[in-house]
């Protein structure tokens, strides 16, 4: 049975039909929010944009229909939609970006490009919402906050760079390091692979080094430091993106040598220049303990200048002069004095070539000197001194003799003697006889080690009996034996007093002769050398000079010898040695010091805190060169030529042989001069000589006859003593000469030579006498010019007349007188208010009529060339005139001619006459004026005619 259908009402169907749309419409409501993961991780890369995210980024709602319904077809509706992301965070480099609305699928961006160096990772929160209800869309929902993390992975765009410009190393040759030097590289990059330094490279090839992963370099084979002192390397570096340094660096390695212990930073070589004061001898010395912990430390420097002059650098005057400027009254006496015309008995000695002006004698064994009589007192009163210096060596066991007093005939006794025996200094005194016939002190012995060092040494004695005091270089020594004898017996046998042996009376020779050196053997007499006196002879011009500051000096001990050669220093650690060591200086005082090579030596003594192991310091040896000195140069100018009256040279007074003398020294030096060049505006520096006056003493002037010596019956050199004496100054003459010795400024010299004076009281076979004059400073070390003098005596007509002249005044002072200058001559009349001789008086006479005569005569001359030269001047015209005029017509008046000639010629006869005048007063003898006259004459009367004939000429065709 087939079921019936049923109808269904047109209004039913609608009512179904709105139903339906009712429920659809309930259907689209928005209830639920979309939804996402709870948290994101993600990796971007600093060169991409785009992040890469676990899990993806996709927003589910359940809003959305059902895809897959089988019973009936849905259409996709607005509120199951994502409509898109949004990010939270404060300046969050990512943007969320929605890919599919129907999906929900998103992807998150970055909006700026990254940098792993500056922020390796990110984190934020992100939200999805969707589309809403309605078309506009409104009622929309928002997922809840999801966290996203993001690493930002590296790139590999920073090079390694080192951290240093530049590395040091040093190692000490014949070793094998592990670590010389560590370099050092970083990389920038922010990735542990990237940001690490993999490897290091040595780039310079073949050098004995390695380098390791870490950075540092070790030496493959032990080094030499003659073979190389320092090697260069070139060094780079890797990071693990193997990536090279931007750029490479720079390694030093120097190679030392073996730790030596021992002075470092001196120079071998030290040069002084004369005048510029202190010199700082080690400026940057420092001593060198290779590490070893030192307690105690002594450092002697040595200036060793033994071989100038007698152990140093002192002013080379004579002894004698030595001991006036050191204070030492009168009564001192010279027994090797420089030989000269009054001090004679030193010249065949051999002197010591070595020494500087010195005055040193050297004695073989063989020669010895007997000082005159008059010299020094045979019998010394006492108390007395002996001084001298003295080089010596060991020698022979026998006795060596400096100097003795013995008995001159029949006897040997030795009165007293100095001499050396077995490296001991002996002094001998045997005393006068006395009422008393007892021992008494003779002999005292003293044992020195500086009587055979070979070296220079200053010795006095100071002889007060019984009391005999030593000096040696300035410190006071002790006898240690004094042996007793009984004083001479009485006798009229004179004495001889000997240097370098001793002389033996009985058997008229010498024996016990002296082998080495002697120098400025000095007695004197009556009195004791003080102590400052001793020290002022001895002290050198020279030595070491030490000015430390409070810092310093607080920790060092120093000490110098009297000298100032020999400075010790003590400390307790080698930081304040070496700064005190920093400020020792060399000082030369002198005005000129000798020149040459003074050897420096320091020794070391050094002792450790552990007595375990100490180190050794040797001797440190360097030598200090003194350059030569400007020499001066003494000048001596005056009058060398003058002519005086017999009655001067025979007057009391005599005739001053030097009136004008000057004394000049003088130095040239060299200086640098700018010059500008022609054509340019820089100047070029040349070098120039320059003089300059300087003032220093003299010590000795010496006046001497030329050719023949002087005649003691009837000439003499004399000089005002009391002036001499004033000056500290000694004369000494002979018939030699005079001398002048003592130190003194050259102004003082120039007073006392301007009054030497010359006599002669027997002038008949007399016409000139020729001196020469000579200075010197240092003994002879600066010698001055030869001045020579020559005095011309003018005799009067009547030799009778001579013996009025011999009556003058005594002398008081020189005497400025006027002078005439004759030919070659300057003749000075000496005693204008004295009565002239009746012969001179003649002489005068006819002198001056022939004067007056030729100045008559010259007159006449004059007047006669005059009219002459006029005469000449026409006869000149009319020849200038003579020519052929046959052809012309001309009128010429001749008076206009001759009155313009006369008027031109005037002027030059007055120049002529002027001449003519000078000329005549220089006429000195009748019979060369009257000759000029007549052969003048002859020759102008000769001239004359024929410029007479000359003036004739045809006037026929003139018309007057």
């Amino acid at each position: 049975m087939v079921p019936r259908r049923c109808k269904v009402p047109a209004f039913v169907a609608g009512l179904l039909f709105g139903l339906l749309l009712w429920a659809a419409e309930a259907a689209r409501v928005n209830k639920h929010k979309p939804w996402i993961e709870m948290t994101y991780h993600g990796i971007v890369t600093e060169n991409d944009d785009e992040v890469l995210l676990d899990p993806p980024l996709i927003a589910l709602d359940k809003d959305a229909p059902l895809q897959y319904a089988e019973s009936f077809e849905v259409t996709v509706t607005k509120e199951g939609e994502i409509c898109g992301f949004k990010i939270h965070g404060q300046d969050v480099p990512f943007e969320a970006v929605l890919l599919d609305k129907s999906t929900g699928e998103g992807v998150i961006r970055a909006k700026e490009k990254l940098d792993c160096e500056l922020q390796k990772e990110h984190t934020f929160t992100i939200q999805a919402y969707d589309c809403g209800e309605g078309p506009n869309g409104t009622n929309l929902k928002k997922s809840h906050k999801a966290t996203v993390h993001i690493q930002v992975n590296d790139v590999n765009e920073y090079s390694p760079v080192f951290k240093e410009a530049s590395y040091k190393g040093t190692v000490v040759e014949g070793k094998k390091y592990n670590n010389i030097v560590k370099v050092d590289a970083v990389d920038a990059d922010c990735s542990f692979q990237y940001s690490q330094i993999c490897s290091y490279e040595i780039v310079t090839p073949n050098v004995p080094f390695a380098i390791n992963k870490d950075g540092y370099i070790q030496n493959t084979e032990k080094l030499n430091h003659s073979k190389e002192n320092m090697y260069k390397l070139m060094v780079t570096a890797y990071d693990c993106g193997k990536k090279r340094a931007s750029e490479d660096v720079l390694v030093k390695i120097n190679v030392n040598p073996v730790c030596k212990p021992g002075w470092q930073g001196w120079s071998k070589r030290l040069e002084y220049e004369p005048g510029t004061g202190s010199l700082l001898l080690f400026p940057s010395m420092h001593l060198e303990t290779c590490g070893e912990p030192v307690s105690y430390i002594e450092a002697n420097i040595q200036l060793e200048n033994k071989n100038i002059g007698k152990g140093c650098d002192r002013d080379t005057y004579s002894e004698k002069s030595r001991h006036v400027l050191c204070g030492t009254g009168t009564g001192t006496v010279e027994l090797l004095p420089a030989p000269s015309i009054s001090a004679n008995w030193t010249l065949g000695l051999s002197t010591d070539s070595d020494h500087d002006s010195d005055q040193v004698f050297e004695f073989n064994g063989t020669q010895a000197i007997k000082i005159p009589e008059g010299v020094v007192s045979t019998s010394l009163i006492e108390p007395f001194t002996i001084s001298l210096w003295m080089r010596h060596t060991l020698g022979s066991k026998e006795k060596e003799t400096i100097l003795c007093n013995s008995d001159k005939t029949e006897m040997n006794r030795h009165h007293y003697s100095l001499y050396v025996h077995n490296c001991h200094l002996v002094f001998l005194l045997r005393q006068d006889p006395t009422e008393t016939e007892s021992p008494k002190p003779a002999e005292y012995h003293w044992k020195l080690d500086q009587v055979c060092d070979n070296e220079w040494h200053h010795y006095v004695l100071n002889i007060d009996v019984p009391s005999v005091e030593l000096y040696v270089d300035g410190v006071t020594y002790d006898p240690f034996l004094v042996t007793e004898d009984y004083p001479l017996h009485t006798s009229n046998i004179e004495t001889q007093l000997t240097v370098a042996a001793c002389w033996q009376g009985g058997i008229s020779r010498m024996s016990d002769y002296f082998k080495g050196y002697l120098a400025g053997l000095m007695i004197r007499a009556g009195k004791l050398e003080e102590k400052r006196v001793i020290d002022c002879l001895y002290t050198c011009k020279e030595g070491l000079d030490l000015q430390l500051p409070k810092e310093i000096g607080r920790s060092i001990r120093a000490q110098f010898n009297p000298s100032q050669s020999s400075l010790t220093l003590k400390s307790d650690g080698t930081v304040n040695l070496n700064g005190a060591m920093q400020h020792i200086s060399y000082l030369n005082s002198r005005q000129f010091p000798t020149p040459g090579i003074r050897q420096l030596r320091i020794s070391t003594t050094v002792k450790c805190i552990s007595e375990d192991s100490c180190v050794f310091v040797p001797d440190a040896e360097m030598y200090l060169m003194v350059l030569q000195p400007e020499e001066p140069k003494i000048s001596l100018s005056g009058i060398d030529h003058f002519a005086r009256s017999a009655a001067e040279f025979e007057s009391d007074e005599g005739v001053t042989l030097f009136p004008e003398l000057r004394i000049v020294s003088t130095i040239t030096r060299e200086v640098d001069v700018e010059v500008e060049a022609e054509g340019t505006d820089d100047p070029t520096v040349q070098e120039s000589m320059l003089s300059e006056e300087i003032m220093h003493n003299l010590d000795r002037c010496e006046v001497t006859v030329i050719d023949e010596e002087l005649d003691s019956e009837h000439e003499s050199l004399e000089v005002d003593m009391g002036l001499v004496h004033q000056y500290n100054l000694q004369i000494s003459s002979s018939t030699l000469g005079m001398v002048i010795t003592g130190v003194n400024t050259m102004a003082s010299y120039e007073q006392v030579l301007h009054l030497i004076r010359y006599k002669n009281w027997h002038t008949e076979a007399l016409f000139e006498r020729k001196f020469k004059l000579v200075c010197s400073e240092l003994s002879a070390r600066y010698v001055s010019n030869h001045f020579k003098v020559e005095v011309s005596v003018i005799h009067t007509a009547n030799p009778a007349e001579h013996a009025n002249a011999m009556v003058q005044p005594q002398f008081i002072s020189p005497v400025q007188h006027a002078s005439m200058d004759l030919p070659g001559h300057n003749l000075v009349n000496a005693h204008q208010a004295s009565v002239v001789p009746s012969a001179a008086t003649i002489v005068i006479v006819v002198c001056v009529s022939f004067l007056v005569f030729m100045i008559i005569v010259g007159v006449f001359r004059i007047r006669s060339a005059h009219q002459n030269a006029m005469r000449d001047q026409e006869n000149c015209k009319e020849n200038e005139m003579d020519w052929d005029d046959s052809a012309l017509t001309i009128t010429v008046n001749p008076m206009e001619t001759y009155e313009d000639q006369h008027s031109s010629e005037e002027d030059e006869e007055q120049g002529d006459e002027a001449e003519d005048c000078e000329e005549e007063d220089e006429i000195t003898s009748v019979e060369s004026g009257s000759s000029e006259d007549e052969e003048g004459g002859e020759q102008e009367d000769q001239q004359g005619a024929n410029r007479q004939q000359q003036l004739e000429w045809d006037d026929s065709t003139l018309t007057y």
